[in-house]
C-alpha cells in the first residue's frame, strides 16, 4: 500500500465515520465500546473508542484482512465550563473539512470560525507519527486530543 492511497482512504473514512454526525455506529467490538466501521474496495477501517467528554480510542485499517496500519488517541476537555457538546460540534465540523495534511488522521492544519479555532500539527510521517490536536474557544484551549501512530507490519 502506497503513502498516497492510505492518506486517500483515511481521509474517506474518516469523513464517513465519526466525523460524519449522521454515521452510524456498528456494533461493540469491546465492552462499553463506541464503533465505527468503513470498507472500500480491499480495505477496511476501524474506530473503537471509549468515553466521552474525555475518550481514548484506536483506529486500524486493514487490507484483505491483514492490519497495515493504526492509531491511538486520547482526548479531554481542559475547561468544565465550556459544553461538551458545543467543542465536539466544533471538532466534528472542523475534521469535516477538505485538507491536504501529509498526516490525514484528524483534520485540517488550522481551522477559524468566529471566536473558534481548531488546529492539529503531526511530527513524522504516516508510517510513524505523533500529533496534537487543540480547540481554542474566545482565545483560551478548552479541549486537547493527543495521537500516535504508523505502519503495522
Amino acid at each position: 500500500m502506497t503513502t498516497q492511497s492510505l492518506s486517500k482512504f483515511l481521509n474517506e473514512a474518516n469523513k464517513a465515520t465519526y466525523t460524519n454526525k449522521d454515521a452510524t455506529k456498528v456494533a461493540s467490538s469491546r465492552t462499553k465500546s463506541q464503533d465505527y466501521h468503513f470498507e472500500k474496495g480491499d480495505l477496511a477501517y476501524h474506530d473503537t473508542y471509549f468515553g466521552g467528554r474525555d475518550f481514548i480510542g484506536e483506529e486500524i485499517v486493514y487490507e484483505n484482512q491483514k492490519p497495515v496500519w493504526g492509531a491511538n488517541y486520547f482526548g479531554f476537555v481542559l475547561d468544565k465550563n465550556v459544553s461538551e457538546k458545543d467543542i465536539y460540534d466544533f471538532l466534528r465540523k472542523a475534521l469535516m473539512q477538505e485538507y491536504n495534511n501529509a498526516i490525514p488522521v484528524r483534520g485540517p492544519g488550522n481551522y477559524v470560525e468566529e471566536d473558534k479555532t481548531y488546529r492539529f500539527a503531526a511530527d513524522g510521517e504516516l508510517a510513524n507519527f505523533s500529533g496534537k490536536e487543540e480547540i481554542i474557544f474566545d482565545g483560551k484551549i478548552v479541549y486537547r486530543c493527543f495521537v500516535h501512530g504508523g505502519m503495522i507490519h
